[in-house]
């Protein structure tokens, strides 16, 4: 009579946990910098679409014979969200010291708004009707090509 195998040996065993060991080592670190590539590139597309909503907005202004310049006012801000007055789908203000968030900052005039992003923080002002980064050059070269010193 045939002996019947009804389980696994241990050498088997260890063997599958050490290959599900090696493929984790390998995969995690990858799968943790597609994420923080995945939140720069996310900063990068709001960034360029709150150039392109002031460039849209300032456009509007002067079809109308409106020649003011934008603020923190009309640019917008909530208790939850920035960039209120610009885009149709405003994005998050943080609210403590979370990442993947923007702060509001700086007078009326001069707003600055600072995102916090897994690399560290980056900081863009509204000045002379643009909205630049002015945090170092090399943050800038990452996040943005539009650096002002």
């Amino acid at each position: 009579m045939a002996k019947c195998r009804k389980a696994f040996t241990m050498v088997e065993l260890v063997f599958v946990i050490v290959v599900i060991g090696i493929l984790a080592a390998i995969a995690i670190p990858k799968l943790a910098v597609t994420r923080d590539d995945a939140i720069i590139t996310k900063a990068i597309n709001t960034v360029a679409a709150v150039r392109s909503a002031i460039a849209t907005e300032r456009s509007k202004n002067i079809l109308m014979g409106n020649y003011d310049d934008f603020n923190k006012t009309s640019i917008g801000y909530t208790a939850n969200q920035v960039f209120t007055g610009m885009l149709e789908y405003p994005v998050e203000r943080c609210t403590g010291s979370e990442k993947d968030c923007w702060v509001v900052g700086g007078s009326d005039s001069q707003p600055t708004y600072t995102f916090r992003g897994p690399t560290g923080d980056v900081i863009y002002t509204y000045k002379n009707k643009k909205f630049v980064c002015t945090s170092t050059e090399a943050v800038c070269k990452v996040y943005d090509d539009h650096h002002v010193d």
